[in-house]
C-alpha cells in the first residue's frame, strides 16, 4: 500500500531493544528527542532547533514550544533530520530502555494522542508536540504521569516508545479499565482518564500496587506497557550491589550465609 505524504518510509529493527530505521524522501525532515540519533547517512542535514522543532513559527510561538517542553520535563531542544541529496537517505533512532516502538499516524486517531511525557520518539515534521493538563486535580496529584502529559496533534506519522511488551485495548462506550498508573502509554482523545483508590487496608499496606488505580473509561483506544521505566529503575536499584560490597548471588540458595562461609563478612 502506497504511503500518503505524512507518512514516514520506516522500518522497525529488534526485539526487546529496537531502534527504527527512517528511509528520507529528498528535501524530506523528521523531528526527534535530542540524544535519540542512533546513526545516519552522509547528506542528512542534522539542525538543532528551540521548541517542539516546527518551522512555521516565529519567536513567541518558539518560546512557548520551549515552554511547554519544559513543563513535561523534556529538553528545550529539539532536533530536525533534513535529506539534503537528491537520493532517499536514512537515519536511525534508538529506544532509551528495552521495550517497544510503534508507530501511529495521528489522521487515523482524530488528529491526537494524549502519551506519557517521555515515550515520544521521533515524528514527521507535521506533528506538533504540546501539553494536555489533566483536568481532574486527582488524576494529576496521584495518576502516575503527574497533571501533565505530552500532546501530539496533527495528520502525521508519529513514534512512541514503550517499556516491555505494548497492549493495545479499544474500550466500548462507557466501558472502564483500571491500570497501574505507570503502565499507562497513551490514549486517544475520546478517553476519560481519572484515578482510583486501590480500597481496603490491607491492599493499601501490603498490595504493592500503590494507592491509585488509573481508570479509563471508552470509547476509544488506550496503549499499556508492560514495564514501566520507574519500575525497571527500582528493580535494577534493588539488585544493585551496596557500596563496598557485593551484589546479591543469583540463583543462590545461601545469599549472604554463602559470603559469610567464604570468609567474605564484610
Amino acid at each position: 500500500m502506497e504511503r500518503t505524504p505524512s507518512q514516514l518510509q520506516h522500518r522497525i529493527v529488534g526485539d526487546d531493544m529496537q531502534c527504527v530505521e527512517v528511509t528520507l524522501a529528498p528535501h524530506e525532515t523528521v523531528i526527534a528527542e535530542a540524544g535519540s540519533l542512533m546513526m545516519m547517512d552522509d547528506g542528512i542535514t542534522m539542525r538543532t532547533v528551540f521548541g517542539d522543532g516546527r518551522s512555521d513559527q516565529g519567536l513567541l510561538g518558539k518560546l512557548m514550544g520551549a515552554g511547554k517542553r519544559v513543563l513535561t520535563g523534556e529538553s528545550l531542544f529539539m532536533t530536525t533530520y533534513t535529506n539534503s541529496t537528491h537520493t532517499p537517505r536514512t537515519a536511525w533512532f534508538a529506544a532509551p530502555y528495552p521495550g517497544k516502538i510503534m508507530p501511529l499516524d495521528l489522521a487515523a486517531h482524530q488528529g491526537q494522542l494524549i502519551c506519557q511525557k517521555d515515550s515520544f520518539l521521533c515524528a514527521s515534521q507535521d506533528v506538533r508536540i504540546g501539553i494536555a493538563f489533566q483536568k481532574r486535580i486527582g488524576a494529576g496529584l496521584f495518576g502516575g504521569e503527574g497533571f501533565i502529559m505530552q500532546k501530539l496533534e496533527g495528520s502525521g506519522q508519529v513514534f512512541i516508545h514503550a517499556g516491555g511488551t505494548t497492549v493495545q485495548r479499544d474500550l466500548a462506550a462507557g466501558e472502564t479499565l483500571r491500570v497501574d498508573t505507570g503502565c499507562l502509554v497513551a490514549l486517544t482523545r475520546t478517553v476519560d482518564y481519572d484515578i482510583q483508590f486501590v480500597g481496603g487496608i490491607r491492599n493499601t499496606l501490603f498490595g504493592g500496587e500503590g494507592l491509585f488505580f488509573a481508570q479509563l473509561r471508552g470509547p476509544g483506544r488506550v496503549w499499556i506497557q508492560s514495564l514501566p521505566f520507574s519500575r525497571l529503575a527500582d528493580t535494577i536499584i534493588a539488585a544493585a550491589p551496596k557500596a563496598g560490597g557485593k551484589g546479591r548471588e543469583e540463583g543462590s540458595i545461601l545469599g549472604g550465609l554463602g559470603r559469610l562461609l567464604d570468609g567474605d563478612n564484610r
